[in-house]
């Protein structure tokens, strides 16, 4: 599934080539994809200008110029292209023969195309207001952006104060932290040395105070999202951005998908490890985390 920096670069590529451009037709191809579409979804798109295009979480929000915000996400295998030649000057896509799972074409006034390919139909588009995003169901209880300013020492002494779960787990949160995914809190654990099946509250002290290891894993946080973004995100199967081409970021992994491998830290003499929590595959050193 792409995690925030996969979305991140999606909505960096598009938006040169989407805002600020109305959308001419509609090309709606089934009824559903992860749900149904809302109704009259085409028409309500149809000659609205995309005035902004914005990141929530895993979310991308497109906002028009009558107030209407499109929501989109990718889902486990979704794909967003353009094609055509846009403001980019760059043809990206082979345009002509459709693909049976590009489901939605938005056909912009600039002859640009931005096709939506989707083959396990995971993903989703939705639609409602700039007023009503706050409370809108997939919004409502994310909890605050990684890379903004609400994301401190004091905020994650005061969730993880108490917690019996994983570290791993209440990482991985939604409610708690949106957008973070499995592959960059396996490789931000790595950073801070920390083990991912220590409680989660190893990161406060007993009086719910911020301690060492909270203020030592939020820049970790923020540096292996903000690497993984300049480097385009991480293609571990079918992830491209938006203008086809690949992320680089899992050359740099240091311990996801590296089970059996030798620990890249200095003078450290432990092999990475795999394990499973809650069904997700969690890659570690046994040596250097703890």
């Amino acid at each position: 599934m792409p995690e925030l920096p996969e979305v991140e670069t999606i909505r960096r590529g598009l938006e040169p080539v989407l805002v600020g451009q109305r959308i001419q037709r509609v090309e709606q191809r089934r009824a559903d994809l992860r749900f149904p579409f809302p109704e009259n979804f085409g028409k309500r798109l149809t000659n609205r200008t995309v005035v902004s295009l914005q990141r929530r979480a895993k979310y991308m929000l497109a906002h028009l110029d009558d107030g209407t915000v499109l929501i989109i996400h990718l889902g486990m295998s979704g794909r967003i292209s353009i094609v055509g030649q846009g403001q980019l000057g760059q043809f990206t896509h082979n345009q002509g023969n459709r693909d049976t799972h590009d489901h939605v074409v938005l056909r912009l006034a600039s002859g640009t195309e931005i096709v939506y390919n989707d083959p396990r139909r995971f993903g989703l588009m939705d639609l409602t207001t700039a007023a009503a995003l706050g409370t809108h169901p997939l919004l409502a209880s994310i909890g605050i952006e990684p890379l903004g300013p609400g994301l401190t020492p004091e905020y994650l002494a005061r969730q993880a104060a108490g917690r019996r779960s994983d570290l791993k787990s209440f990482l991985l949160d939604q409610r708690i932290i949106a957008g973070l995914g499995n592959i960059y809190v396996c490789e931000a654990l790595f950073r801070t040395r920390l083990k991912p099946s220590r409680a989660a509250a190893c990161l406060a002290t007993a009086t719910g105070k911020p301690n060492a290891r909270a203020a030592a894993l939020i820049p970790h946080i923020k540096d292996v999202l903000n690497d993984a973004i300049a480097a385009g995100g991480s293609t571990i199967k079918d992830y491209t951005q938006a203008d086809g081409s690949l992320g680089y970021f899992q050359h740099s992994f240091h311990v996801y998908g590296r089970a059996g491998e030798p620990c890249l830290t200095p003078a450290c003499r432990g092999m990475v490890r795999r394990t499973v929590q809650a069904g997700r595959s969690t890659f570690f050193c046994p040596v250097c985390q703890r």
